[in-house]
């Protein structure tokens, strides 16, 4: 399919019909960053959400300038959650440092768990140590999507120092959490990590065992480069 001119893109952004919109939103993929943010701005306050939502996510993909601000407000002024938490996403996906404490902000005064687990997963993506707190608090969370959200964090960042604050979940009875830290305790090689993955390669769910065992060879070949 021919990809449509920007022109086009920009009149059926107007369009009156919420597909065509679609469409024309969709179609800026292939479309320079600095060439699609006026167009993608067109419909960041669409009436209908799902567009709001596709556009939000694109802030995060076709990174300017404008890019961070616009997400930040969108983060913390916006009345709906969705957005919100699409806000809090796309920031991650911005992999800009100014982003960990309006981040950590959200976990801590949003009132909405998508907020915060998208937060949470943002910090992970951005890699940032000043996160680690905040991410330990995640864990104490009632809703296990929030567990396995920080848990997956603590690996990205590779904190060593919270091994013991997540191994608690090694007999979680949610097999997505001990997925989750069988994948993390690849990224945090200590004696400890390896006890835990040896252990949950024999987990009675295949794709927690499958990670274990993949982590374990990822932290014996990484010791072998040592």
């Amino acid at each position: 399919m021919t990809q449509p001119s920007l022109a086009q893109i920009a009149s059926d952004l107007d369009s009156p019909s919420s597909k065509v919109r679609m469409i024309a939103l969709a179609s800026l993929r292939g479309v320079a960053s600095a060439e699609a943010m006026p167009l993608i701005k067109k419909v960041l306050n669409d009436e209908v959400l799902q567009i709001r939502s596709m556009a939000v996510f694109a802030l995060g993909i076709k990174a300017t300038d404008e890019c961070y601000p616009l997400l930040i407000s969108l983060l913390e002024t916006d009345p709906d959650y969705g957005i919100r938490a699409d806000a809090a996403g796309a920031l991650g996906y911005l992999e800009d440092g100014r982003a960990v404490e309006p981040l950590m902000r959200a976990f801590y005064e949003d009132t909405n768990w998508l907020v915060r687990f998208s937060a949470a997963v943002s910090l992970g993506n951005l890699k940032d140590p000043r996160a680690r707190d905040v991410l330990i608090q995640a864990l104490d969370s009632d809703e296990e999507v929030m567990q396995q959200a920080a848990i997956a964090a603590l690996g990205e960042l590779k904190a060593l120092d919270a091994v013991d604050d997540i191994l608690r979940f090694a007999q979680s009875p949610d097999w997505l959490v001990r997925q989750r830290l069988a994948e993390a305790l690849g990224n945090l090689p200590t004696p400890k990590s390896l006890s835990a993955l040896n252990y949950l390669s024999k987990d009675s769910h295949p794709h927690v065992s499958m990670a274990a065992v993949l982590s374990i060879e990822k932290l014996q070949l990484a010791t072998s480069n040592i």
